[in-house]
């Protein structure tokens, strides 16, 4: 497709009716292969490419997407997004405002040392079988029937992003992924219990080449998450009580994710997700005072980190990457917002962080790399210094509610700590909280060589859904007086 026939589309919206216009044409091409048993699960490629047009008229949005990439189609599609929006703007009842932007003519491309597109099936699929066999391979030390099963996985991706605008800009971007994980599930007919690396639910993923999948090294923790996830099935249940609790930064990144990255969503503040995924207990009146956590807790978001899977160069309305403080030494101080929803907070610019998943989709505030900001602590020396404590690793499930303030999470595994030490291991652990109660509770940050930035590419927000690609940067961190266990 022509750049002429996309700026020729944004004259047609713009002739049309349309104050502003902006289209966005995406290719993305994803491929994964999962591992199950000994066999392949699974081989799959998948391309989505299309073109999606904004138009905003008296006040009000329109939006139209199609497949369909044809010169002749894309002025229909134009008319089609005027024609919605000044049908929406007959029931408005907040015209939108745009934040003013300075329209940009860029590139930018994530950067990668072996492409994943490059590497040979037959090489992906025998690190994932490998991999896979010495999770299997492990055996109990009992002889009560046990089942023990393995799973590997892979996925990379590479989309084309070219936005422009009818205020002249005109943004090309190539974000490539890549990442994987194994998994172990240990079962007998009193329980099941469950081992991953590096991270739970498919693993760790990342802005980044198939190198990144290779430093991963799954075959070489192959054996310790089946003997793991073994060795649960007769652990002790964890301890319950108000307890010290240390979490590791795998499942720190499920913490932030849930209790503090979405509630900073300022379009949920403002009601526009209410009725699918909730509000925010962080009003506007709060932003500047709220004490949110303790002095240890400072939160930034930044899309500029090399290597997050929240990382871009410009978000979906032209608006460069940034990085912003959403907690200053525990005090609430700033939302994630889009050119639309910055001015109803009094915020003379978006902070860059209106994202769609897909030509198909309209952009929504998301999250991009939400990071703990790292202390001065070592994990070793929270456990010296705990008396009575429980660490956890690697999330199971989590639940909150609709304002993000009850959470309730469980992790894969935990260890007890007595009198500094780390002691034996537990099965099932468990928290619950209220969230400013407990980031206030939290008293030790791991230090910089302790943090590190996950990659969550299962972050689902707005009707249609989309399922976002996002990042958490964190160390291990402790928390006083927590809830721990489950009372039964």
């Amino acid at each position: 497709m022509e750049d002429s026939d996309l700026r020729a589309a944004l004259d047609v919206a713009v002739a049309a009716g349309a104050s502003y216009a902006d289209l966005r044409h995406n290719h993305l091409l994803t491929e994964s292969i999962s591992v199950r048993q000994g066999a392949v699960q699974d081989i799959s490629s998948q391309i989505e490419t299309g073109v999606g047009i904004r138009a905003l008229v008296n006040g009000a949005w329109g939006f139209a997407s199609s497949c369909d990439c044809d010169a002749a189609a894309l002025p229909r599609l134009a008319r089609e997004a005027v024609a919605i929006a000044r049908a929406s703007a007959r029931v408005q009842t907040r015209p939108v405002t745009l934040a003013p932007t300075e329209p940009v003519e860029a590139s930018y491309r994530t950067s990668w040392r072996i492409d994943p597109f490059a590497v040979k099936l037959e090489d992906k699929v025998q690190t994932l079988l490998d991999a896979e066999r010495l999770i299997s391979s492990q055996r109990p030390r009992w002889r009560v029937a046990t089942r023990l099963i393995g799973e590997a996985y892979a996925s990379w991706s590479r989309e084309h992003k070219h936005f422009l605008s009818s205020e002249g800009a005109d943004v090309v971007q190539e974000i490539t992924e890549c990442g994987g994980g194994i998994a172990g599930t240990a079962g007998t007919l009193q329980g099941i219990q469950r081992r991953s690396y590096p991270n739970s639910h498919r693993g760790h993923f990342a802005t980044a080449g198939w190198e990144f999948f290779v430093e991963l090294d799954l075959p070489s923790h192959a054996a310790a998450v089946g003997r793991e996830a073994l060795a649960l099935l007769r652990a002790k249940p964890c301890p319950i009580g108000d307890k010290t609790l240390i979490l590791d930064s795998t499942q720190m990144a499920l913490q932030i994710h849930e209790s503090c990255g979405h509630p900073v969503e300022l379009d949920r503040v403002l009601g526009s997700e209410a009725s699918f995924a909730g509000t925010s207990f962080l009003e506007p009146a709060k932003r500047g005072s709220f004490r949110y956590g303790s002095p240890e807790v400072s939160l930034t978001a930044d899309a500029t980190l090399p290597g997050g899977l929240g990382t871009f160069g410009f978000d979906d309305e032209g608006v460069p990457a940034q990085r912003i403080e959403l907690v200053r030494e525990g005090i609430f101080a700033n939302y994630l917002t889009s050119r639309d929803t910055a001015p109803l907070v009094g915020d003379a610019a978006s902070n860059g962080t209106a994202r769609a998943t897909g030509f198909d989709r309209i952009p929504l505030v998301r999250m991009t790399n939400i990071n703990l900001e790292p202390g001065d602590w070592r994990l070793e020396e929270m456990i010296r210094d705990t008396k009575d404590g429980v660490l956890m690793e690697a999330n199971k499930s989590w639940s909150i509610d609709d304002r993000r303030l009850n959470f309730q999470f469980s992790t894969e595994i935990g260890w007890e700590i007595k009198d500094g030490a780390l002691g034996a291991m537990v099965k099932n652990p468990g928290y619950t909280g209220i969230t400013p109660d407990f980031w206030s509770s939290c008293d030790a940050v791991g230090n910089r060589a302790e943090w590190r930035l996950w990659g969550t590419p299962n972050c689902g927000k707005g009707q249609p859904t989309q399922v976002a690609h996002v990042g958490h940067g964190s160390a291990p961190a402790r928390f006083r007086g927590a809830k721990v266990g489950v009372e039964r």
